[in-house]
């Protein structure tokens, strides 16, 4: 069974920066597409950035340039780190794993992943 964790959430200025991770346990190592999204409040969920286990990722025209995903295989710890930030990226962040490889539709499908943390809220103040 997956399971999934996010922390790391808050509240900062735009322009500052914060780190979001995620403790994952119960996947396959060697097949998997680990995944970042967020949802503004009242809009649809989407996707941020993508991490397949062959270490592609895939990154919303949005947050490139400003958001890096990364994995600490030794502690199965996925993170966002996200700089730069704006108002507009105020929103409810979630992990969410699939057993594939990551395509970049993956980004505006998020029904494709089978597992999801609780997320954790990041909010960027002008």
């Amino acid at each position: 069974q997956v399971l999934l964790m996010e922390s790391g959430g808050g509240s900062v200025q735009a322009g500052g920066s914060l780190r979001l991770s995620c403790a994952a346990s119960g996947y396959r190592d060697d097949w998997y597409c680990l995944a970042w999204f967020r949802q503004p409040p009242g809009k649809q969920r989407e996707g941020v950035a993508l991490l397949e286990h062959t270490g592609r990722t895939i990154y919303a025209d949005s947050v490139k340039g400003r958001f890096t995903i990364s994995k600490d295989n030794g502690k199965k710890i996925l993170s966002l780190q996200m700089n730069s930030l704006k108002p507009e990226d105020t929103a409810m962040y979630y992990c969410a794993h699939d057993r594939s490889f990551c395509y970049n539709y993956f980004l505006n499908n998020w029904a494709d992943f089978d597992t999801w943390g609780q997320g954790t809220q990041v909010t960027v103040s002008p």
